[in-house]
């Protein structure tokens, strides 16, 4: 959609075969501008043209032709929308770049002829809140808030974590402070015992001849021991890490225990989905060629579609003029020709058949939001229900790494045992062995070199827990860097959050507060005879299976009269005369073309079929609603369009 900036701009909208019109160019000015003339004279299909060049589907072609166009020129840009029949000749297919993208809005807030969904929900009291919100995706926005729930979880999760690992910090470097004291006193320890070992060296007869083999057989025994002291260290970390996973694959069993198995019930919700899914397909196909139907039917009815060019061209000839004798002029004189057979039907017939195509449709599109609301909480089921499946197979993947690890775990300890059991006979051997050369002389070396032996591995498995400390000191500083922008993320996404979940609530209100607004004032600028108020009520309730959603609320729209005695009482929709009810829906469709921005996008809006409004507060309703909308095109009769005192542009000849 291309959005210039049309201030003061005039537009010209050029029209080819779309509903009677033939061939028409129409000047429009910003402010009020009023089509005016007798019903049959192209009004309602130059408003319908108009609509599908600013992005409307809601048109129909000229009934004997195959082709036709709509231009629509404003300040230096110009939008254009072609209307073609298919093949079969029963749809139309559009095509050019009109205003608009997207018309939802559109239609049911700017485009306010008299089959307006807006102005039509208040004929029957029923459904607004669905028509005021059906320009919102709300199964978008839960998906979102689902999607920032979850992200919020696993953040909340990391910080956590981070908060754990914070306080694990104050342990470790604690324990890193004693390791470190500890492995200082142990070397100045262990370089007192090599002095005393260099020492009593020195005493022992340097001309021994077992000296050497001794000498060899102690470093021999100091590396078993140290082997078999790391043999048993290693197996006592690994028997640690075997009791953690076991824990890991009981809590995670545990978990799956919990969780129903629910593939056979997301097939029974998807098989459902697409049913009314494909039940929705139906109803939006049907609807729409009701709708198409019920509009022909109306400019039939109203003289702009007329039959008589098609009608003609099935005679023998043209009709000479003045012969009064032509089947065509006999079946359009007095009566409405039917467009399926061509004979006369006379037109309370035709307004009868209407009223029931428009029952009809009413009951189709109260059908399709029923099943609109059904598709929502049975997506949100098959949410539900994938996440739980997911999770269990998670879990039952969790489990299986888990118990493969055990397994290897389990692998690990049982070669730890016999490489231990070796390296404890050959402890006991070289002890033997060590036994057998020893002296006198030599047990004072020999104690000093277990005393040093047992040192430098105990300074072995220091240094080894202190490499692994500051490891893990250094893993957790870097991690807690992030806890800053972590923190951020979070609140961002509960804005985000926020902002999600009370959208729906805050354009409902916002949409209840503009109605009752401009319904006050209206009411006081029109001065209807003891119509002392008409409001609407918010009201939230409570969804199917105890679940609320945004869909669950609803409006309820009141009537409060005033007895000749002065007193007030509330009264029923149903007793609206016609013209408070066209009033009551045209600010209905007002306060939704304000809640929804649609004046920021779009600055026309259409009205039509404005009989049933007497002159005087037509002309009042006019002026107010031209307040709001830079170009206002509204269709009249003469007699009401003289009545007009706002400045207004003229459009007499379409």
């Amino acid at each position: 959609m291309s959005s210039p900036e049309v201030a003061n701009a005039p537009a010209e909208v050029d029209v080819v075969n779309i509903g009677g019109i033939v061939d028409t160019s129409v000047p429009l000015r910003p402010g009020v501008n009023v089509l005016t003339g007798r019903n049959a004279t192209n009004r309602t299909s130059f408003l319908r043209a108009l609509m599908a060049a600013l992005g409307s589907d809601r048109v129909s072609l000229k009934s004997d032709t195959e082709q036709g166009s709509v231009e629509l020129a404003l300040g230096e840009q110009t939008y254009t929308r072609t209307l073609r029949r298919d093949g079969s000749g029963s749809r139309i297919q559009l095509d050019g770049e009109p205003y608009l993208d997207e018309s939802t809005a559109a239609n049911l807030f700017a485009f306010l002829l008299e089959d307006n969904e807006a102005r039509q929900s208040v004929v029957r009291a029923d459904g607004l809140r669905e028509v005021m919100m059906e320009p919102i995706d709300v199964e978008s926005i839960r998906a979102e808030i689902e999607r920032l729930e979850a992200e919020k979880r696993d953040l909340e999760t990391r910080l956590d974590d981070l908060e754990a690992a914070r306080d694990r910090l104050v342990e470790l470097r604690s324990r890193r402070a004693e390791l470190q004291d500890d492995l200082e006193e142990k070397r100045a320890e262990l370089d007192d015992i090599e002095a005393n070992i260099e020492a009593a060296e020195t005493s022992v007869e340097e001309t021994r001849k077992e000296q050497k083999t001794f000498e060899s057989t102690l470093g021999d025994l100091r590396d078993a021991r140290s082997t078999l002291e790391d043999l048993r260290f290693e197996t006592g970390t690994e028997r640690e890490s075997l009791t953690s996973t076991r824990d890991s694959i009981e809590a995670a069993r545990e978990e799956l225990d919990e969780l129903d198995e629910v593939e056979s019930d997301i097939g029974v919700v998807e098989e459902r989905i697409e049913a009314l899914t494909d039940r929705k397909r139906e109803l939006d196909s049907t609807v729409n060629g009701l709708q198409n139907l019920i509009r022909f039917n109306e400019e039939v009815l109203d003289g702009e579609n007329d039959l008589r060019e098609t009608l003609r061209s099935i005679e023998d000839g043209p009709a000479d003029e003045g012969d009064t004798g032509s089947i065509t002029d006999q079946l359009v004189a007095d009566e409405r020709v039917c467009w399926t057979c061509g004979t006369d039907v006379e037109r309370n017939r035709i307004e009868s058949m209407l009223e029931r195509l428009r029952s009809t449709s009413r009951e189709k599109q109260q059908e399709r939001r029923d099943l609109t609301s059904d598709l929502d909480e049975l997506r949100t089921r098959r949410r539900e229900l994938v996440s739980q499946r997911d999770r269990r197979r998670e879990l039952q993947e969790r489990i299986e790494r888990l118990e493969e690890e055990a397994d290897e775990r389990e692998g690990r300890l049982e070669r730890l045992a016999e490489e231990r059991e070796t390296a404890e006979r050959r402890v006991r051997e070289l002890e033997s062995r060590a036994d057998e050369l020893r002296t006198d002389d030599d047990d004072e070396l020999l104690e000093l070199h277990s005393d040093a032996n047992e040192i430098e591995f105990e300074i072995g498995r220091l240094s080894a827990q202190l490499e692994e400390i500051s490891g893990e000191v250094e893993d957790i500083e870097s991690q807690l860097m992030q806890e800053s922008e972590l923190e951020n993320r979070r609140e961002d996404i509960q804005a985000e959050l926020e902002a999600l979940r009370t959208k729906v609530d805050e354009l409902e209100r916002d949409a209840v507060s503009k109605f009752n607004d401009h319904m006050g004032e209206l009411l006081e600028i029109l001065e209807y005879d003891n119509l002392e108020r008409v409001w609407i009520e918010r009201r939230n309730g409570e969804g199917r299976k105890g679940r609320r959603s945004p869909s669950d609320s609803r409006f309820d729209l009141h009537v409060v009269r005033t007895s000749e005695s002065g007193a007030a009482y509330e009264d029923t929709v149903d007793h609206l005369s016609e013209s408070e009810r066209e009033v009551v829906g045209l600010v209905f469709a007002l306060a939704g073309y304000l809640v929804h921005a649609v004046h920021e996008e779009l600055p026309f809006v259409l009205l039509d079929s404005l009989e049933a409004i007497d002159a005087n507060r037509l002309d009042a309703l006019i002026g107010y609603f031209s307040g709001y909308a830079e170009y206002l095109v509204v269709a009249l009769l003469p007699e009401d369009a003289s009545e007009i005192t706002v400045e207004h542009h003229r459009v007499t000849d379409i």
